[in-house]
């Protein structure tokens, strides 16, 4: 009874948060939350992406990082879509209190269920992977591309909310768990790249080193002759 209550109460807040966020809207901000919104918007993106990932890393690199990309999206995709139904939450456009309370819908309603959001997932699991993709090149910092790419999943997931579909409780979770699953999925990808790739020696560290191992040489005898076995 407790923990019904409290996640009644938690479920009351989230709908006045997302309520209010969803109000702060205009005719020029619903054009860009529903161009953010779409996923076709962001083709010209991906490609970019692409083009450096192997213009910067090789096509050998380049491909392991798509392919953990890729994976972390499919994993998104279907774990969203498992706890949808299991939570049966459902979305801000069938709810009662939210369409009397004024929601502003600017896209169709969608699935029932909205727990929790899977552009939000999706979009912080490839930014996840492509920022650590790109540490595999040690001739850039790339510092500049991972706001952006953190920016970029940040405007997709809260999109979400300004187009009625989701309540930021969904988006927050969704993020959460992209950043989860991308990070894991990328440092495989990295562990793939530096072992596979790079020759680098297998150690426990080797997932998650940018540089190479040093070569320990041997040291030579106090004598400057080389010691007897």
């Amino acid at each position: 009874m407790v923990s019904a209550s409290i996640i009644g109460t938690l479920h009351s807040l989230d709908q006045d948060v997302t309520l209010w966020l969803n109000s702060l809207s205009t005719p020029w901000t619903d054009s860009m939350w529903t161009m953010f919104s779409d996923k076709s918007f962001w083709i010209p993106t991906y490609i970019i992406c692409v083009y450096f990932l192997f213009k910067r890393l090789g096509w050998k690199i380049a491909l392991i990082v798509l392919a953990s990309c890729g994976l972390a999206f499919a994993a998104c995709d279907q774990f969203s879509n498992l706890v949808k139904h299991a939570v049966l939450r459902l979305r801000p456009s069938y709810s009662f209190r939210m369409l009397n309370g004024g929601l502003n819908l600017l896209e169709s309603r969608g699935g029932f269920y909205g727990f929790f959001s899977a552009h939000a997932a999706n979009a912080y699991a490839v930014a996840m992977c492509l920022i650590i993709g790109f540490r595999n090149d040690n001739t850039h910092t790339y510092n500049a591309f991972c706001k952006w790419a953190l920016a970029w999943a940040m405007l997709i997931s809260i999109s979400r909310i300004f187009v009625g579909k989701h309540y930021l409780g969904d988006v927050i979770v969704g993020a959460m768990i992209g950043i989860t699953f991308g990070y894991f999925i990328g440092i495989i990808a990295r562990y793939l790249v530096q072992h596979y790739v790079d020759k680098v020696p297998f150690t426990g560290l080797t997932a998650i080193i940018n540089k190479k191992l040093p070569t320990i040489q041997e040291e030579p005898s106090p004598s400057g002759s080389p010691s007897n076995p």
